[in-house]
C-alpha cells in the first residue's frame, strides 16, 4: 500500500469512525487539513480542555482508526 493510499484511508476513517471531538483532535494533532500539526498543549488550548484530556482522546481515537484500517 502506498503512502497516498494510506493517507486516503486515514482521512476517510476519521470522518467515518470518530466522533466530532475525536476527529477535531486528530486533525489538529496531525495536520490532516493541510495545516501544521499542533502539540498536545496547543491542541488543548484550541479546544478549551486540558492537555491530559487531549492525550486520552487522541489515544482512544488512534485505536479506533487502527481497528478501522486494519479490520
Amino acid at each position: 500500500m502506498s503512502t497516498a493510499e494510506l493517507r486516503g484511508q486515514v482521512r476517510e476513517a476519521v470522518g467515518r469512525v470518530l466522533d466530532a471531538r475525536e476527529a477535531e483532535v486528530i486533525r489538529l494533532r496531525y495536520g490532516l487539513d493541510s495545516a501544521a500539526p499542533l502539540t498536545q498543549r496547543e491542541t488543548a488550548e484550541r479546544c478549551g480542555i486540558s492537555r491530559s484530556y487531549i492525550s486520552r482522546i487522541e489515544k482512544k481515537a488512534l485505536e479506533k482508526l487502527r481497528r478501522a484500517i486494519e479490520g
